[in-house]
């Protein structure tokens, strides 16, 4: 028996993708955006475009909502989410935004159809304002970040037979050693 190389690359997961970005302002509150679409609020980002990094898609994304070219910094968290349907699994990454001076808020101005307003709120309160896996993932990003996480929590043994859907793998793909 060969090697089918493209039955197994359509067998591969597909996973969707998601970037955010933290801004903070000088007081060290986050900046969260409401959108029309859905209750909550959330980080400025969405999902990646097909072929677009993640880096990319949250550069875009911060253009798009903030109505600015606010600089990205580094990656501060990767958390990756289990399908719960009808979503897909996901990767979802939050990049680290700095501050924003009061120069840097007076440029903001969002897309009327996606974001109805906009809102700096203290860590303290972000559970408040965000559903619990991403208000724990914006606050490992906060901590310094440089974390993986699944559905908002550190891994660890113990934990990772917790987390929904963290089968463990070997790590191995037919092919590759």
């Amino acid at each position: 028996m060969t090697f089918d190389l493209a039955a197994h690359i359509a067998g591969l997961a597909r996973v969707r993708v998601a970037a955010g970005v933290v801004f903070e302002d000088g007081a060290g509150r986050v900046l969260l955006v409401r959108p029309t679409y859905k209750t909550g609020w959330e980080v400025p980002g969405g999902a990646v475009e097909a072929d677009e990094s993640p880096l990319a898609g949250a550069r875009r994304e911060v253009r798009e909502e903030l109505g600015a070219d606010f600089p990205v910094g580094p990656l501060r968290v990767v958390d990756w989410l289990a399908a719960e349907p009808p979503w897909d699994a996901g990767l979802m990454f939050l990049f680290d935004g700095g501050v924003l001076t009061t120069a840097d808020v007076a440029q903001i101005v969002l897309p009327a159809a996606e974001l109805s307003a906009f809102a700096f709120v203290a860590p303290a309160a972000l559970d408040a304002h965000l559903r619990p896996r991403l208000a724990r993932r914006v606050r490992a990003a906060l901590s310094g970040g440089d974390v993986y996480l699944e559905a908002g929590y550190q891994t660890s043994p113990s934990r990772q037979s917790q987390v929904s859907g963290a089968e463990r793998s070997s790590g191995m793909t037919p092919g590759k050693t």
